[in-house]
């Protein structure tokens, strides 16, 4: 899918592009598959701001999607591709020979009409699901599951792909878009084939307009603020603030490791920030 450049008819205009829709076949979605989508605007139960900078934004409807793709041996026809508010990924809708209607993850190459399915013993073409351990080596996939009949949980954004690069005993190895090689149990289900709209990390947004649309509100950098509300704040004229990046918390920040998480430590064969 490609983008749109825009002319530059105004300084907002200047620079933005858009993505197409060429392959969009359907605008509404499908009604029995939405559900109401409740903003709180980084605000948890108790009224406090837990989530920053968010707020505002277009309404949007949430569409249900079927991550788990546990509807097994059971054959479906993309009925159609279409877009979703609340993701960078289109997505698919599935109509399955017994009448269910679901949505999925829609692949790169997946067309209206085509048949795919969730299966072991299902051909390996773009769009059908099975476990690691019944996928060749080598294979491109997608909407990777973390434990058996959890449901998809990594490479779900638009473009990601993921390879399956090798088995040993219970544990298959995957190479995430990021570089981590990681161990994950050969039980676990994933989609063949890389997620659509490619394009999409090509998209400028161009103006502050747009980032508001998508529920984002502004952030003020730390050095413009007050010591009072910011450890790089104060100073006469502008200032590094005498230390390293920090959270409006301390905490550091730009590049410092937070991960803390001994349980799956395990499971990371190579790390994705080593090259």
């Amino acid at each position: 899918m490609a983008t749109r450049d825009y002319k530059p008819t105004s300084p907002g205009r200047r620079g933005m592009s858009a993505r197409e829709f060429g392959t969009i076949t359907k605008k509404t979605p499908e009604k029995s598959l939405t559900t109401k989508l409740c903003k709180t605007a980084g605000r948890n139960a108790y009224g406090r701001i837990t989530s920053h900078h968010r707020g505002g934004g277009a309404k949007r409807r949430y569409r249900i999607i079927d991550f788990k793709r546990d509807k097994v041996e059971v054959p479906a026809t993309v009925a159609s591709i279409e877009y979703d508010p609340n993701r960078s990924a289109n997505i698919a809708l599935l109509n399955y020979a017994d009448g269910e209607k679901r949505y999925i993850l829609a692949p790169l190459g997946v067309k209206v009409g085509q048949k795919v399915v969730s299966a072991e013993t299902a051909d390996i073409q773009v769009g059908n699901c099975m476990k690691l351990k019944s996928l060749p080596l080598g294979s491109q996939i997608h909407n990777i599951e973390l434990r058996p009949l959890g449901g998809g949980k990594i490479v779900r954004s638009a473009g990601g792909v993921a390879q399956l690069m090798a088995r040993e005993g219970e544990y298959a190895l995957v190479k995430l878009p990021s570089g981590e090689v990681r161990k994950i149990s050969i039980e676990c289900r994933a989609t063949i084939g890389q997620l659509g709209n490619v394009e999409h990390e090509n998209v400028v947004l161009g103006k502050a307009g747009r980032r508001r649309h998508m529920g984002w509100r502004p952030v003020v950098r730390g050095s413009a603020m007050n010591p009072v509300d910011h450890p790089h704040g104060g100073g006469e004229g502008r200032t590094t603030g005498g230390r390293n990046p920090v959270t409006p918390w301390g905490k550091p920040t730009k590049g410092a490791k937070t991960r803390h998480n001994k349980r799956t430590k395990q499971f990371i064969v190579k790390d994705r920030r080593k090259k």
